[in-house]
């Protein structure tokens, strides 16, 4: 496979993995919700599913990286398809928030397997064969792609969700079907060798990625900075994506799912405009930093603004606002992350730092969940927002470490002459970090 097979076969995977899952994102809630569900006990059944991705982002993290990126991306296929039916019979039985907590432990198992390991393979193939450009870009553009999916998806399953709340977990494992296959034809380990684990080895192997994970992630400070911000941005931003679906409905006035779905679709799109302007930024010298700490304000003054306002569309512009700088956020991330670790712990790593983010989640949900039912939504957004602002300190201090995964390399004519740093990650770049 040359670079831009292995690049197109990223962009496919991650694209048909999304719009499957999409397909349930702008109204899962609202299926909750039709299924008997309070309010509380939703956030409840999803912190249950962000809790299910912190118990296993460790054990499938060492299971991609040792028996394959690719063999992690089947499975997590899998899981996804027998969870998504399993919702549809749990809501047909009115089996209660218990029931839909137990399946969604399940599901995040299923997203774990996914977590990093597309990443990891990515980077590992791409390595393989030479590439040596900047990574942001490749992120980026990936992230646009799964981003057009998302929009594709939500808005989909919105209109089919309008017509009937299971039609979308209906669909959704059709198309998880085709996932399968596609992983099965495009997806290969290149520059990575699998090998074999056996089940006694499970427990030191754990130990082992668990100690490398901390000595590589959270001793590094870049690593470890990034990390709490993880926890603090998705603290909030796990539990107002759930949040928005029911409350835009109530500043709208009435009922209609294919408005949750549209919504959700205009958030696709948000975040591809994020993932452009990244696009745009890592034409040229500068650091990775300033793309964070901007992002980190928009998120902050905007996730307050959708709770003091009253509007119905005042609010869905604001939160598309969050959104978008979410979409700046995550590709500059994923690019300071792979600039420091090595290749055959990147997958680990991601899955640490993954582990951080959802932890956040667990509590973030849980907590604003509380706020919802004995306040209200709208209180539950301006108290998270103000939670966000714990990003800007840790984001200054990760600028201050002057990281050269921080610097971002130009690729315009006579650009590289005045920049420091690669796409990729060599050797002495990697030893520099290992130091810190």
């Amino acid at each position: 496979m040359n670079q831009q097979t292995i690049i197109r076969s990223y962009y496919a995977i991650a694209g048909l993995y999304t719009l499957a899952a999409a397909l349930i994102w702008g109204i899962n809630t609202l299926f909750l919700l039709d299924a008997g569900l309070d309010i509380f006990e939703v956030f409840i059944a999803n912190a249950a599913f962000t809790a299910g991705m912190v118990l296993f982002e460790i054990p499938t993290g060492v299971l991609a990286d040792t028996r394959g990126r690719r063999f992690s991306f089947l499975l997590s296929v899998l899981i996804l398809l027998v969870t998504t039916l399993a919702y549809i019979g749990i809501a047909r039985m009115n089996g209660g928030m218990i029931a839909f907590a137990c399946v969604s432990v399940i599901t995040g198992l299923g997203f774990t397997f996914y977590s990093g390991a597309v990443e990891a393979w990515l980077v590992d193939a791409l390595k393989s064969v030479g590439y040596n450009d900047s990574l942001d870009r490749v992120f980026a553009r990936g992230a646009m792609v799964t981003g057009a999916c998302m929009l594709i998806g939500t808005l989909l399953g919105g209109y089919l969700g309008n017509i009937d709340l299971e039609l979308p977990y209906l669909v959704r494992s059709t198309l998880l079907l085709l996932v399968f296959g596609a992983g099965i034809l495009l997806m290969h380990d290149l520059g990575f060798q699998p090998r074999t684990l056996r089940l006694s080895a499970l427990p030191e192997e754990m130990r082992q990625i668990t100690r490398t994970s901390i000595q590589l992630g959270w001793q590094q400070p870049a690593i470890r900075l990034l990390m709490l911000a993880s926890f603090v941005q998705m603290g909030f931003m796990i539990w107002g994506f759930y949040a928005w679906q029911p409350y835009f409905l109530q500043l709208l006035g009435y009922d209609a799912v294919w408005v949750a779905g549209t919504i959700a679709a205009l958030i696709a799109a948000s975040t591809i405009i994020g993932n452009t302007i990244v696009d745009w930024f890592t034409r040229f010298c500068g650091k990775r930093t300033t793309l964070l700490i901007a992002a980190g304000i928009i998120q902050t003054v905007a996730a307050v603004g959708v709770g003091l306002t009253d509007s119905f569309w005042l609010a869905v512009t604001l939160y598309l606002f969050v959104t978008a700088a979410l979409g700046i956020y995550g590709p500059v991330k994923q690019a300071v992350i792979h600039n420091i670790v090595p290749s055959e712990n990147r997958a680990s790593v991601i899955s640490f730092d993954s582990m951080f983010a959802n932890a956040g989640g667990v509590i973030g949900q849980s907590g604003l969940g509380y706020v919802a039912r004995i306040r209200s939504i709208a209180e539950a957004y301006v108290f998270g927002g103000l939670i966000l602002i714990l990003l800007l300190p840790l984001l200054l201090k990760l600028r201050g470490l002057n990281e050269k995964a921080d610097i971002i390399t130009g690729t315009r004519a006579g650009s590289r002459s005045h920049c420091a740093g690669q796409g990729l990650p060599e050797t002495s770049q990697l030893d520099t970090a290992r130091r810190h």
